[in-house]
């Protein structure tokens, strides 16, 4: 059946090859033109989302911070939040703002990433967006400094932590409170597995506990001990779903990186901008993908809801063949890893015979050609690949109209460099669907 299935898919795309290839050349624009078209339709958004297809690929990451340096010194962008961990990236975050308490070299936040996949972001792509960024913050005054934020709920227990050392300095009289919900998880030794299944089968819930620490910090508190509080709620409502299966889970932490952007946004004031790095999986919106048919919803979709379309771009990157630092399972060695041409009846095929080496496509405001409104595959890669699965795995059917507003495309790829960090903790389960 699924031989069948890719057979009319290819014979599909292959009819309508002439027309998709005159739709790519009208959309198609490159180099310094292409970056400033690019601005112009995005740079107005109070929320601008940059996607990547992979988690590891260098030309995404370095296309991503050229573009988020221009939005930041020419358009006002107030921060950037990414799909990482709110702990690690306060680190980054004190270091970029030039903080007394933080290194002065973003590089050693980075270095002290634990949790696999710690290349994500302990990577010297990210490490140079990090110190300019160091560097464009050190002429400003503190309150006009970009931030560099983690909008996502893995660290359970590091944000536990954080909160009793936020309590004992400043707020002892709700210590008890903080305390009790460390004490209901401290019997499954910071092992979310350990706990997400204990969730399953037996009445062992932290949820009451968790709740009563929310409703103490929520807004009468500093604004990281408050978010490290919701961060402690989102990662329990996290576990409890990922032993259910299906989608509860993926939508319990879209539906957190949605609610900390928007707290972010009313933190930094009521003319902030945002600009958020996450996969196209997250950023782009699920109903111009399978991934609403599937009960899916993404961050990107949540926020032209939030938001409004109008005030929010959604930037989708494509990428060929190359390579990829990627592990073949979850928490197995980091590998670079081969990426090979796109599948014959793929967005990725059409762009490798059809557009530029690297190019911004960008889209029309109304009448959008074939090539934006029919369902495509689109390859994504999570930090798990196997590229010898390429065949009939790692695509979603996209109809790229609705699911990005503009798509970046780097015809040759090749693999982030990791930063070497001590070691590199795998406690988590493996992030539903396929670790994106």
């Amino acid at each position: 059946m699924a031989i069948t299935l890719v057979s009319r898919a290819v014979g599909r795309v292959r009819a309508r090859m002439g027309t998709y290839a005159e739709d790519i050349a009208r959309l198609a624009q490159t180099g310094r033109e292409g970056t400033d078209a690019l601005l112009d339709r995005i740079g107005d958004r109070r929320v601008v989302m940059l996607g990547e297809a992979t988690h590891g690929t260098h030309e995404f990451y370095r296309w991503r911070s050229e573009i988020t340096k221009r939005l930041i010194t020419e358009y006002g962008f107030s921060f950037v939040g990414v799909e990482g961990d709110w702990p690690d990236c306060a680190r980054i975050d004190r270091s970029v703002r030039c903080t007394d308490d933080a290194p002065s070299d973003p590089r050693a936040a980075l270095a002290l990433f634990e949790r696999w996949p710690t290349w994500m972001w302990a990577n010297d792509e990210v490490a140079d967006f990090c110190r300019w960024l160091h560097w464009h913050n050190a002429s400003l005054p503190p309150d006009g400094r970009a931030g560099f934020h983690g909008l996502d709920l893995y660290s359970l227990w590091e944000s536990l932590r954080e909160i009793l050392d936020y309590l004992r300095r400043s707020a002892p009289d709700a210590l008890a409170e903080a305390t009790a919900a460390f004490r209901c998880f401290e019997p499954f030794g910071e092992d979310p597995q350990r706990y997400a299944m204990a969730t399953r089968f037996v009445p062992a819930s932290c949820e009451d506990e968790v709740v009563s620490l929310l409703r103490r910090l929520a807004g009468g508190t500093e604004f990281d001990a408050w978010q490290n509080a919701e961060v402690v709620a989102g990662a329990e409502a996290y576990y409890r779903a990922m032993v259910r299966g299906g989608p509860d889970s993926w939508n319990v932490r879209d539906r957190h990186m949605d609610a900390t952007l928007a707290r972010l946004l009313d933190h930094y004031g009521t003319q902030a901008k945002a600009v958020v790095w996450a996969h196209n999986t997250h950023i782009g919106d699920a109903r111009g993908s399978d991934m609403a048919a599937l009960g899916e919803v993404t961050i990107g979709q949540l926020a032209r809801d939030r938001f409004g379309a109008d005030d929010v771009a959604l930037v989708g990157v494509a990428g060929g063949p190359g390579s990829v630092i990627a592990a073949r399972a979850w928490g197995s060695a980091t590998e670079e890893l081969p990426v090979p041409p796109g599948r014959s009846d793929s967005l990725e095929a059409l762009l490798e015979q059809h557009a530029p080496p690297s190019a911004a496509l960008i889209f029309p405001s109304a009448d959008p050609p074939p090539l934006l409104t029919d369902t495509v595959p689109h390859r994504a890669i999570g930090v798990v690949y196997r590229p010898e699965r390429e065949s009939w795995g790692n695509y979603v059917p996209t109809v790229l109209a609705g699911r990005y507003d503009h798509l970046m495309w780097f015809a040759a790829t090749s693999g982030v460099r990791p930063i070497h960090t001590l070691h590199a903790d795998v406690h988590e389960l493996e992030a539903y669907p396929s670790g994106v």
